[in-house]
């Protein structure tokens, strides 16, 4: 696992541009017009091996690799002086969870407390009180790849949908231990295996914290949550904002979803002063708290007890790591071997730690040059995105300004934040893994909630400098570039133009374009959700989405199983916007006459490039399944929407992903 595993990092796509040009020669016998992707990257493919502790490989792990070294590099020069501050909880959380005998030799004990805690429960309002006390702000509907929490709900604190000044909590859906909704109702030959090895994980996790009888409370936790399955939304609606706009006052919860004790539900979650809620996945809340009521309070306890060893696996001795790894890792995503200790640790610092880390980072690697050039180019892209709105033809004046207004108040974060966030108050110990990492979570929680009653601030990032992604926030009206990703070979300053524009350009371009998608289209230059649409432009953006969610459901990843091109939408449309107006950007950074066919064919086969991956079946499957982006080689298929790749490579009728021009779906 990298400090940030590129699993879980699908929210924007990165770029190979430059190490592809060099590293990987054209496969001359595939004809682009007929497998881009293979023509540009299969050298690579049939050169590269996933190293068997990876789901996958390609340019996010090797740079999320580095990365690691880099950060690895700083923790141990930090280590041989007196760091004090956020630089020395940095050094002694990652001190503790590599004093691998230490951990080993206190065993189970630190679970003790906590499973206890869980045996004491006697009753429905305690079960309230515990599965409020279990709440984290860890989830993020809008920003992230998943949305689901091991805890019964998530929350997220963010700005209203129709209010913009004020920070909410969302309640979203969890509970769950597989990835998704489907893993417990679908009725497939793949599924219901996955199922039972779900249900002899669940009683190896309790069983190696001392459970004698855990083959039956196994059965009951994997019966709990397959009900609570059965209320969830599916990945589709969650994806539909408007679905989510519940406001809720907190007298409401008592009638609208009862079972719960709500007043002790809130109160343990520090929430007991909060008026206002939105409910983002009603029908789960609503599930949950039914069964809060009517399940068996030893099936509750069963269940509290098996996510608590499950979700401090890492803190706990090796058999606790190696079975969470057996089922997540080796089962259900197909990788073969743990990765080392050291690799895990810089995962677990940084989750702790992530803007100390990132401090850290950013005073060592990333330049104040790198940053100013990255600037420009996004300026280039902003300008080149406006001019494709103002040369629509099928959008209103009114919808134009509206949209004009969205780039003219767009915030673009490049590198690190403008205000660094510290962690005084938040005690780290050399020798407490297990604790460090329950107070580290605490406190970040803590922290989320002191946003309640304050200012929004719209130049908040989600994201820490060190981690190898982009994002756009449509709430916030608002973009991150963390330093990590501008960085060779996504972006290289030395490199020539079309392959900084094909790389870090569409990424660019991508995020940008994600204020215009299905979802962040519904957002005004506020943040507010509004519909600012004339019904005929909105008639035509539907109808030109419809033919990509089309084109992407066409495509065959395995003989059983195809792409889900309503799932992927969101994405794909931020691809095709994204990539045209990257093209847009490199063109005008080149003057008059400066682009040539030539640079062009550098710009697609840079972004083809950085498409180039390997993925274990398994985890490929559970990635069509779950994810909101498609598969790497599918989002390299974007290109045949593109009138100038087809000049660029002569890209012929007949030709597999040749389109004619009234099938090319344009939108922005």
């Amino acid at each position: 696992m990298s400090v940030f595993p590129p699993s879980a990092r699908r929210v924007a796509r990165l770029s190979l541009a430059v190490l592809a040009l060099h590293a990987a020669p054209v496969l001359a016998q595939v004809l682009p017009g007929d497998d881009f992707y293979t023509y540009a990257n299969g050298a690579w493919l049939a050169a590269t091996t996933i190293p068997p502790d990876r789901q996958g490989w390609g340019a996010d792990y090797a740079v999320s690799e580095e990365t690691d070294r880099r950060i690895a590099g700083l923790i141990e020069a930090a280590s041989a002086r007196d760091a004090t501050g956020d630089v020395r909880r940095v050094v002694d959380y990652y001190r503790a969870f590599m004093d691998e005998a230490g951990i080993e030799a206190r065993g189970s004990a630190p679970l003790r407390p906590l499973l206890a805690e869980i045996e004491a429960i006697r009753d429905r309002r305690q079960l309230a009180a515990a599965l409020g006390a279990s709440l984290r702000a860890d989830v993020d509907p809008l920003n992230a790849t998943s949305f689901e929490t091991e805890n019964l709900f998530g929350v997220w604190i963010a700005q209203g949908l129709t209010d913009p000044d004020n920070y909410v909590p969302y309640l979203l859906q969890g509970g769950l231990g597989l990835p998704d909704r489907a893993y417990y109702l679908d009725q497939t030959a793949r599924m219901k295996k996955l199922r039972a090895m779900y249900r002899a994980h669940v009683a190896a996790m309790l069983r190696l914290a001392g459970y004698g009888d855990a083959d039956a409370r196994a059965g009951r936790v994997v019966e709990l949550e397959r009900q609570l399955a059965r209320a969830h939304a599916t990945r589709e609606a969650s994806a539909d904002v408007q679905r989510a706009n519940n406001p809720w006052r907190a007298r409401d919860f008592a009638a609208k979803a009862p079972g719960m004790d709500w007043p002790a539900f809130f109160a343990a979650a520090g929430l007991a002063r909060q008026e206002r809620f939105i409910v983002y996945h009603p029908g789960a809340v609503k599930g949950a708290a039914a069964l809060v009521a009517r399940a068996p309070l030893q099936a509750w306890r069963d269940w509290l007890a098996f996510h608590t060893v499950n979700q401090k696996a890492g803190a706990l001795p090796r058999a606790f790591v190696e079975q969470r790894f057996a089922f997540y890792g080796r089962t259900l995503i197909g990788t073969p071997q743990l990765s080392e200790r050291k690799r895990r640790g810089l995962a677990a610092v940084n989750a702790a730690l992530p803007e100390a880390v990132g401090k850290m980072y950013v005073e060592t690697y990333f330049p104040p040059e790198a940053k100013a050039r990255v600037q420009r180019m996004v300026g280039n892209i902003v300008a080149a995105f406006g001019r494709r709105i103002d040369n629509l033809d099928w959008m209103a004046p009114s919808t134009k300004r509206e949209a004009k207004a969205k780039l003219d108040t767009l915030y673009v974060g490049v590198g690190y934040p403008d205000k660094w966030l510290g962690y005084d108050g938040l005690e780290i110990r050399p020798d407490d893994a297990f604790g460090n990492a329950g107070r580290a979570e605490l406190f970040h929680y803590r922290r989320q909630l002191t946003k309640l009653g304050t200012p929004v601030d719209k130049t908040e990032w989600s994201m820490p400098p060190q981690l190898v992604n982009a994002v756009n926030m449509p709430m916030q009206n608002a973009l991150n570039f963390p330093a990590a990703i501008l960085q060779p070979p996504y972006f290289d300053p030395a490199a020539p133009e079309a392959r900084n524009y094909g790389g870090i350009g569409a990424t660019i371009g991508h995020e940008i374009s994600h204020s215009f998608d299905d979802q962040g289209a519904q957002f005004d230059a506020k943040g507010r959700l509004r519909d600012w649409w004339t019904p005929a432009d909105a008639a035509h953006f539907k109808a030109a989405s419809a033919r990509l969610v089309a084109q992407y459901d066409r495509y065959q990843a395995f003989p059983d199983l195809k792409l889900n091109g309503q799932l992927t939408l969101s994405e794909n449309l931020a691809d095709l916007a994204g990539l045209a107006a990257a093209l847009d950007g490199f063109h005008a950074s080149q003057g008059e006459g400066g682009a040539t066919p030539g640079a062009d064919r550098e710009f697609f086969l840079g972004y083809a490039h950085s498409w180039r991956s390997k993925t274990r079946e398994a985890a490929l499957r559970n990635e069509i399944a779950t994810d909101s982006h498609a598969p790497p080689q599918w989002r390299t298929y974007t290109v045949r929407n593109l009138d100038a790749w087809y000049r660029a490579f002569d890209v012929q009728p007949g030709q597999a992903l040749y389109l004619p021009p009234g099938q090319r779906v344009r939108v922005w």
